[in-house]
């Protein structure tokens, strides 16, 4: 299956279990569980060996500017030029800071995606956002960068955790409620034993939902920002329990589930609603809780956001009216109302 992001002159395609060509001299970016698990299959499926292989460490506390600088100097080792390829073969993380780097060594070397879980497919692998985290939050400092080509081999999928499923149908499930009511209606009525039955429909669907709205809109200056359902709350969680506490995904649904009650206040949406994404985020085995030490300080957090703009905060919520809408005038009081039922 082959899926095109008609982006005009940055136009790419993402390749659904489709042959693997590399026809540059490449890098591989990778981490140290997945050079392990899928590294020796990649260079089979390409064919020849690559200028350097680039490991960092698992996880998304390193998604940080330590490991942006060992990358760089990697790449200036092994002497990459302008016209080489950096192929970022794993999830959201590597996808993320190599894309970053793709779009700054050099001032900018063209890079393909090689997504190795459900997560990065539909979601950090397409779409052309980088970022590393700070001490400020997550993914303050990117920049905007689209791939070449992105890739993905769903039979990768099997060798990933039960959670990291579940996280990424957070992202699934988020995009239909936002964009497609009848994808989330299907979805309502499914569980997590139902996924890999149904695999192929959810990264398409996702993908196509998602590329329509890169393609009206790549900077995230309004449509885009409704990909943000529940991060607005989830980036605080993940920055409270400093990556360690959630899955992305996983934020992501806790993320939702504040989003829902807030937007259920405001009279967006019926309690009926509500309690259906609940249910539906359950039945998929995600978290819908999170203990809020301290409101007052989680809604600080807020401002940390690189969606707050001017210090108002935007919060992109469902609606039965547009399906989702972003709000920035809802007041202390009401968001504070709703973080306490979380403490």
């Amino acid at each position: 299956m082959v899926i095109d992001i008609d982006l005009k002159d940055k136009a790419y395609k993402v390749y659904i279990d489709e042959e693997l060509k590399i026809n540059k001299d490449y890098v591989i970016l990778t981490n140290t569980t997945l050079e392990k698990l899928y590294l020796n299959d990649i260079l089979q499926k390409i064919g020849k060996q690559p200028k350097a292989i680039i490991v960092i460490p698992d996880g998304e506390e390193y998604k940080n500017q330590e490991s942006v600088n060992y990358i760089l100097e990697e790449l200036f080792k092994a002497e990459i030029s302008r016209s080489d390829l950096l192929i970022n073969l794993g999830g959201g993380v590597i996808s993320d800071i190599g894309g970053f780097v793709a779009s700054i060594y050099k001032r900018g070397i063209k890079h393909i995606n090689i997504a190795t879980t459900l997560l990065a497919s539909v979601d950090a692998a397409v779409g052309g956002k980088t970022g590393i985290n700070n001490a400020y939050g997550k993914n303050l400092i990117g920049t905007f960068k689209q791939p070449s080509a992105v890739y993905i081999f769903t039979n990768y999928f099997k060798t990933l955790k039960k959670a990291e499923l579940s996280a990424a149908m957070a992202e699934v499930i988020k995009m239909a409620v936002c964009f497609d009511l009848d994808f989330y209606n299907k979805l309502s009525k499914l569980s997590f034993d139902d996924i890999f039955d149904n695999i192929l429909e959810f990264v398409e669907k996702s993908i196509k939902i998602k590329a329509n709205v890169v393609i009206n809109d790549e900077f995230e200056d309004n449509l885009r920002m409704k990909l943000n359902y529940g991060h607005t709350f989830a980036h605080v969680i993940e920055n409270e329990t400093n990556y360690k506490g959630y899955l992305h995904g996983e934020a992501v649904a806790i993320g939702m589930v504040m989003a829902n009650k807030l937007a259920c206040n405001l009279g967006l949406i019926s309690k009926e609603f509500e309690i259906s994404i609940l249910n539906t985020l359950k039945n998929f085995n995600l978290p819908t809780f999170y203990k809020i030490n301290s409101s007052s300080k989680f809604y600080e957090g807020f401002f940390q956001d690189k969606k707050t703009l001017s210090g108002k905060i935007n919060f992109i919520l469902p609606s039965k009216e547009d399906l989702s809408i972003i709000k920035n005038d809802i007041s202390k009081d009401e968001i504070l109302k709703v973080l306490r039922e979380f403490e």
